[in-house]
């Protein structure tokens, strides 16, 4: 995202933190509903994007253009926050959508935070990722972009309805129906690194040839704390195919400390 739209986000932020303070986990949801629409009908009309996101027009035309367009059919405190957004200035009508997107899933995260389930969603998140990562076309089915947005999350519904908290399965069946480009294994990263930075947490995510037992993660994630400086949450995969030991990315870094790693890297030495 460009410095523009950083700072037009950066707004947004501070204005959706005044209007949800003393909203109930119900009045959150209800405008995390309400700012998936508006995502979803900017995606569909191009003109409206363009129009709404024009930082030469007038910002008070762009607020009426939007105050008449939603007014009685969102929330006041929706309207109020979509105004907010329209008239600050965004680099592009895309980065625009993808400010509102966004912001929808922070509402989401931040009514698993008041429930005190936010550890809950992160987790699960995670894991909904490896199980669709593993299942090739499943990942294929629920990432195709011409494949029917209602068929897809009637598909995901039939394999984890009642298995999830309720924010995790708004954040996923939100993910496939509008992925906007983004593959639902890298979305589902991308949300639970979304809820771990809601808990001012960086994320690890580490393949190991076989389970840590708890004692083993807890010296890894205190490890990796002291190394980066902040707390650190790990995502862990089993992977037979390292051979042994682990493989650990911090962002871009890579800690490779695995056998096959370790062959690979005598093989390019051996071949140099």
């Amino acid at each position: 995202m460009h410095a523009a739209s950083r700072e037009a986000l950066a707004s947004a932020q501070a204005r959706l933190q005044e209007i949800t303070s003393g909203v109930n986990g119900e009045g959150l949801g209800t405008l995390a509903d309400e700012l998936f629409a508006v995502t979803t009908l900017l995606n569909k009309e191009i003109g409206l994007r363009r129009a709404i996101a024009d930082a030469s027009s007038d910002p008070s035309g762009r607020e009426a253009l939007v105050r008449g367009l939603l007014a009685g059919k969102v929330s006041e405190r929706a309207v109020d926050l979509l105004a907010t957004v329209v008239t600050a200035r965004w680099s592009s009508p895309r980065e625009l959508v993808d400010g509102i997107e966004l912001l929808t899933r922070t509402v989401s995260l931040v009514r698993a935070e008041q429930d005190g389930r936010l550890d809950a969603v992160e987790d699960e998140l995670f894991r909904l990722g490896r199980i669709v990562a593993a299942q090739p076309d499943l990942d294929r089915l629920l990432s195709d972009p011409a494949r029917d947005s209602a068929g897809k999350v009637e598909l995901l519904r039939s394999l984890t309805a009642g298995k999830l908290e309720p924010v995790t399965q708004t954040l996923a069946e939100q993910l496939v129906a509008e992925p906007r480009g983004l593959g639902v294994v890298a979305g589902l990263e991308q949300l639970a690194g979304l809820a771990a930075k809601r808990r001012e947490r960086s994320v690890a995510h580490v393949r190991s040839v076989i389970p840590l037992s708890e004692a083993q993660q807890d010296r890894l994630s205190a490890l990796l704390t002291r190394v980066y400086s902040r707390p650190i949450a790990l995502h862990i995969e089993v992977d037979a195919a390292l051979r042994g030991g682990l493989v650990i990315r911090v962002g871009d870094e890579v800690i490779d400390g695995s056998a096959a790693g370790r062959l690979e890297a005598l093989r390019r030495e051996l071949a140099g």
